[in-house]
């Protein structure tokens, strides 16, 4: 594949990233109570208890399924597990936590020392992982005008945090890695990856450097962007910025800030703080995690395939184009959905059956789920109805033309394709071509100053002559044996 180059934002200055990536976990209680996650449509503080609410007295309990949601990711990122691991306090002093600190991991995490590999511009490269650890997440402050209001339902929800390596160098670079790590983790089902809701959240640390130079600058850390394309706009600005700030003789402070996607600006939030301003040490009320060998290679086994293999799969299996993969695998229900279409398929042929079913599903379905706002997922239309569809296609029962006519009926009905074309009476398309010459002869002698236009060169023409055809025989006739016998009888174009 040929490889692009693209221009830096500066050619005196490097960009260096690092991705500090927060996800909730699809676990049905909190992190250290019993208290239900479903909380998203829920009134404020409902799904609370003393535990989650920090009251005095009360005891965590380590919920399992996010321990092994948070070592299966880990897997998938190519991390090492040790067998010893802990919890930590760490303290916190902003109000969106009722205990005064966060049940987080330091110093020995869950996992250490992943990678995860971007495509970038048909090359590989790969962005380490520094590692995968898990706490709970904090409540959500409301803020008006001179107050601000809790929710607590929010807190305690599992949150798993993946901090890669200062290995970007650019934003895009940045968008990539956060787009396929969203994939991981949906094809892991560990996560939702919801931007948008805040299920999925990122924390971008950003600075710059001369070219050349080996020592890191001072870094800021930037909040608050809830899509990839506000990551990608936010790490720009912020690049920028700071190239500004040197240019102009000052100097970088290591600060927290907020990005403002309406005015497509960073804004100080504060002076960063340390590490050792948090005061981490051990959780004295939870036990060590043991994790085994034997139990690493059980969750390890469990994995499901990954976007990468499946990207692979559909190629070599199927024979499907590189775009095309990507674009089935990007969205794992799509591909879900693909797959059950190839199950559930009996034709002799298996690649040209997958690209015909890649063909539809891509264009014509994703159509009509976009113009029904329908996840594909609840779509009306089964795989099933799909597969009978390109089935009477392949059997000439229908053509292509009559097939989207067949599609849009079944989508809004629910009914198989092949109901459908005996209740309207659709006749077989002809494609005897002893009959459909003679038509073609009629055609050819009313239009003579159309054939003249052909003839002459101007080949686009031909079009109107198919569509004469088409017109006479009600639409029945399949086009593209039109097309060829009015090539043959016509002859070849004046060049």
């Amino acid at each position: 594949m040929t490889t692009t180059t693209y221009s830096p934002i500066d050619t005196d200055f490097e960009v260096v990233i690092g991705l500090e990536v927060h996800s909730q976990l699809l676990t049905r209680s909190k992190m250290f109570c019993s208290c239900s996650t479903g909380y998203a449509n829920a009134a404020p503080n409902t799904h609370v208890c003393p535990v989650c609410m920090g009251m005095p007295g009360v005891l965590p309990v380590i919920n399992q399924s996010a321990v092994i949601y948070t070592i299966m990711t880990a897997l998938a990122l190519n991390c090492s597990i040790p067998a010893y691991s802990k919890f930590d306090r760490k303290s916190y002093p902003y109000p969106d936590l009722m205990k005064g600190y966060q049940i987080s991991q330091y110093d020995i995490p869950l996992s250490r020392n992943g990678y995860l590999m971007i495509d970038l511009h048909g090359r590989e490269k790969q962005i380490g992982i520094t590692r995968v650890h898990l706490e709970e997440d904090t409540a959500r402050l409301l803020h008006h005008d001179g107050y601000s209001l809790i929710d607590v339902n929010r807190a305690g929800t599992p949150l798993m945090e993946i901090v890669s390596e200062p290995d970007m160098r650019s934003p895009e670079e940045a968008r990539l890695y956060m787009q396929k790590l969203r994939e991981i983790l949906i094809y892991l089902g560990v996560a939702s990856g919801k931007m948008e809701e805040g299920s999925l959240r990122c924390d971008a640390n950003v600075s710059v450097r001369p070219r050349g130079e080996q020592q890191l600058g001072v870094k800021t850390e930037i909040k608050n962007m809830n899509s990839f394309r506000a990551v990608e706009r936010a790490l720009e600005y912020e690049a920028r910025r700071q190239i500004a700030v040197i240019r102009d003789g000052g100097k970088i402070r290591q600060e927290t800030r907020g990005w403002i996607e309406n005015k497509g600006i960073t804004v100080l939030q504060r002076v960063k703080e340390y590490a050792d301003d948090y005061r981490y040490f051990p959780e004295p009320d939870l036990p060590p995690l043991l994790i085994s060998r034997e139990q690493v290679e059980e969750i390890r086994a469990s994995l499901p395939e990954l976007p990468d293999a499946r990207r692979a799969r559909y190629q070599s299996e199927y024979g499907l184009s590189v775009q095309d993969a990507n674009v089935m695998t990007e969205d794992k229900a799509l591909g879900d959905y693909f797959e059950r279409v190839m199950v559930a398929s009996q034709a002799k042929d298996r690649n040209a059956r997958a690209k015909a079913a890649s063909n539809w599903l891509l264009s014509e379905v994703v159509r009509l789920l976009k113009a029904n706002s329908i996840a594909i997922e609840n779509s009306p239309l089964s795989p099933a109805a799909l597969v009978n569809l390109l089935d009477l296609l392949d059997s000439e029962r229908i053509t292509g033309k009559q097939a989207k006519e067949v599609l849009d009926d079944a989508f809004a009905s629910g009914e198989l394709p092949e109901e459908i074309v005996k209740k309207k009476g659709i006749k077989p398309p002809i494609t005897d071509r002893a009959v459909l010459g003679g038509i073609i002869d009629e055609v050819i002698a009313n239009n003579p100053k159309v054939v003249s236009v052909y003839l002459n060169g101007k080949t686009s023409v031909l079009q109107s002559l198919v569509g004469q055809v088409m017109k006479q025989t009600r639409g029945q006739a399949r086009a593209d044996i039109v097309q060829e016998l009015l090539r043959e009888k016509l002859g070849e174009p004046q060049a």
